[in-house]
């Protein structure tokens, strides 16, 4: 079955490399014929990796096209996820499986709001890449992804061919309480680089700060019902910050191109959960608005 990718960015990018040289169908949905034109000239998707670069010529198409969807990996960001999936809706057939990778949480319920018919199948992942050129992906550190379904537990067969073609993977019959750790983690790192200017190392420098988002965040998982993902959270951001001192968070590195950032889906989600049960935690109000004030200096989206 042919995979069929929306959203040619830099985990869209890696995947559709990585099936495509398994020998798998794969195709790239642009978001218009503008894209598509510039796609074909530069004749494909390079894959950069230690000691080798690939070019694949991966076919490619815009939404308007009518062959059938049956399997979808919707890798764009949060704040398009939505919108793109409507354009290729129709596409669709009965029972579409769609995989979302995106960061943050908001975007899939939204998703599966708007197709019913369709399976949604959740992702969280910690592979590292970025483009340094359109369609053009740095595999920047192997990482992995867990995937899940709360509605429905049973795994899916195609993730032998995820086995093929070299993308480390897990099932889990709980995948909120990974997407849920993984906005904790976000929320505690990304925003503090945006607004200290630094890479994620430097964050080490106001530890009490990190302590003091980590002991609201843990407030927040519990009174969400997810206690597992509350677990030792501090000690994992901590390892975070050290294990990637090197690195700019995505979050900064949307903000130095000037890039919408997915706030909405991160700091924004966490804040929304924590008003639905009555909790206040002050210390992440203020850091939301904190990076709403500087969003609006540069005069980037805040939403």
């Amino acid at each position: 079955m042919t995979w069929h990718i929306l959203g040619a960015g830099s985990l869209g990018g890696l995947w559709a490399a990585r099936l495509a040289r398994a020998g798998l169908p794969v195709r790239l949905i642009l978001r218009d014929r503008a894209r598509l034109a510039s796609y074909r000239r530069l004749g494909g998707l390079t894959l950069v990796e230690p000691g080798q670069t690939s070019l694949y010529p991966i076919a490619a198409q815009t939404p308007e096209e009518a062959e059938p969807i049956r399997r979808l990996l919707v890798a764009c960001k949060a704040y398009d996820a939505e919108e793109a999936v409507a354009r290729v809706a129709a596409r669709l057939v009965p029972g579409a499986e769609l995989i979302l990778l995106q960061n943050g949480l908001g975007s899939q319920d939204a998703v599966a709001a708007r197709l019913p018919r369709a399976r949604c199948i959740l992702a969280s992942s910690t592979e590292g890449a970025y483009r340094d050129q359109q369609f053009r992906v740095v595999f920047a550190g192997q990482g992995f992804t867990w995937l899940g379904d709360p509605r429905e537990p049973g795994a899916p067969t195609w993730l032998a061919e995820l086995v093929a073609a070299g993308i480390p993977q897990q099932w889990t019959a709980d995948i909120l309480a990974r997407l849920w750790r993984k906005l904790a983690l976000n929320c505690a790192i990304n925003p503090l680089t945006v607004l200290h200017a630094c890479r994620n190392g430097e964050l080490a420098g106001h530890a009490e700060e990190v302590a003091g988002i980590c002991a609201e965040l843990v407030e927040l998982l519990r009174a969400c019902g997810q206690a597992s993902a509350a677990q030792g959270l501090h000690e994992e951001v901590m390892g975070v910050i050290q294990a990637t001192a090197a690195n700019y968070s995505s979050m900064y590195q949307d903000v130095a191109h000037g890039r919408r950032t997915e706030i909405a889906y991160l700091l924004g989600h966490a804040l929304a959960q924590a008003g639905r049960h009555d909790l206040q935690l002050p210390r992440l109000e203020a850091l939301h608005q904190r990076l709403v004030a500087h969003l609006v200096r540069l005069g980037l989206p805040t939403g």
